[in-house]
């Protein structure tokens, strides 16, 4: 028993060292749909509370969420079918209405009901009073220079920075749907990572974490046991071209790499099955998943 009880002090003394240099910075955390989707209440509710643990330490948390399955099922459901290019969703008139519902107005007070669940304090946000985007063109494979048109699919190109800083000034946490205004005034489904990173970058933030249901970057996407603890960014390049980095990963990568650009310190993916994997990956030495640096 006292063993135990000596292991814990143990434990939270690792964290003071982190708790102490991290006092008062800001952390954007990509919390993807798929945990809010998860039957096991565990792994549903595990990562609010670390999102609160941060709020308790004087972290700053910032949380876009992303809510694809949500969206697919909610599409079945209205006879819409789903339809993907590149890893992109085609996102059509039809399509871009239940994209908004379930992101802005059904997953996002979710997350938000979670963390006061907790005793956090946090606000929601529809992405469209918070990004803004262009349209998103894909590049058609084998065919150099020609464009594919996938809708209503945007890239986050600018945030309204003060609503967010307004929340971190008063100790809340802002929780952000991905969606986004277009030039055209019109509402566009973006990519979840891409908008964090974008969000990170505006709100000069000291890390970034995208949580997923991977275990990080892997050298074989199959076998857990070859996640890449380490990886600097001029090593990306020849993952990409090895196809060790390919699909969904490609949009998640580029934007953890523009965010170190942008000054960014570090950009974690971590595996948000495990229990307390953003704690773990802040405030222990070893750390879980994958590190981005410089």
């Amino acid at each position: 028993m006292m063993q135990n009880l000596i292991a814990k002090a143990n434990t939270l003394l690792e964290a003071l060292p982190y708790i102490q240099q991290f006092s008062g910075a800001t952390f954007v955390v990509k919390y993807g749909g798929s945990f809010m989707d998860s039957p096991d209440p565990a792994v549903r509710d595990g990562v609010a509370r670390d999102i609160v643990f941060l709020e308790a330490v004087e972290i700053n948390p910032v949380v876009v969420h992303g809510g694809g399955k949500a969206i697919t099922r909610a599409m079945e459901q209205a006879g819409l079918k789903a339809q993907f290019i590149l890893g992109q969703r085609v996102t059509d008139e039809a399509t871009v209405r239940v994209v908004d519902r379930v992101l802005s107005r059904e997953i996002n007070p979710q997350v938000v009901a979670a963390l006061e669940s907790f005793g956090g304090a946090a606000q929601g946000f529809a992405g469209t009073d918070i990004f803004r985007c262009r349209k998103l063109w894909l590049e058609e494979p084998g065919r150099p220079g020609a464009k594919l048109d996938i809708g209503f699919v945007g890239e986050v190109v600018a945030v309204n920075t003060p609503p967010l800083l307004a929340c971190i000034e008063r100790g809340v946490t802002p929780v952000i749907s991905p969606t986004a205004l277009g030039e055209d005034g019109h509402i566009y489904n973006c990519n979840a990572d891409v908008a964090a990173a974008q969000a990170a970058i505006a709100l000069k933030a000291r890390r970034l974490v995208f949580m997923s249901d991977v275990p990080g970057l892997m050298r074989d996407p199959k076998d857990a046991r070859t996640v890449i603890p380490h990886l600097q960014t001029g090593e990306v390049e020849p993952l990409k071209r090895a196809g060790i980095v390919d699909k969904g990963m490609i949009p998640k990568v580029d934007s953890a790499v523009r965010a170190i650009q942008a000054g960014v310190h570090k950009v974690s993916l971590v595996d948000g099955r495990v229990p307390h994997a953003v704690l773990l990956e802040i405030f222990t030495d070893a750390g879980v998943g994958t590190e981005m640096v410089r």
